[in-house]
């Protein structure tokens, strides 16, 4: 096995990214329209793993973090969840927010920490995640990049 090696996504990954976003039961909907800053992983031509942004004005969410079966465990998650990090942090983009149902022990380990869906940012709770896509149980955390300066 070879280290996939990160990019951007493009418009010939989609029937590959979808095909791995329902092999680990991902939604698709809403991919195409942000498709522009997802990242994904690709080995000896297959894509094995991808993360998305859905960027709304100084904030973005964190969406379709995706590990093929036979990548997992490997650390490839966390190196996309990074990688998306840094080009949240890199846009200067103030925070990430995310929703999920079956990892919330595994995000912590990156600083986003629990929020009501309430408390996250306006525009991100317009996006399809937030509007039936991920269910009202879905629990929502944020992790803060480049806080507002306070007035000294």
């Amino acid at each position: 096995m070879t280290t996939p090696i990160l990019r951007d996504a493009t418009a010939a990954d989609f029937p590959q990214l979808a095909a791995l976003l329902a092999e680990t039961s991902l939604p698709l909907a809403g991919v195409a329209d942000h498709l522009a800053a997802f990242l994904v992983a690709e080995d000896d031509g297959g894509l094995v793993g991808s993360a998305g942004l859905e960027i709304y004005g100084a904030h973005a969410l964190l969406r379709s973090v995706a590990v093929a079966t036979n990548r997992r465990g490997t650390g490839l998650g966390r190196i996309l969840i990074e990688a998306a990090i840094g080009r949240a942090r890199s846009r200067g983009l103030e925070s990430v927010t995310l929703l999920t149902t079956t990892a919330a022990d595994y995000f912590p380990r990156f600083g986003f920490r629990r929020i009501d869906q309430a408390a996250a940012p306006a525009a991100v709770r317009r996006s399809t995640q937030f509007n039936g896509i991920c269910p009202a149980t879905a629990v929502a955390m944020q992790l803060e990049l480049n806080p507002r300066q306070a007035a000294s």
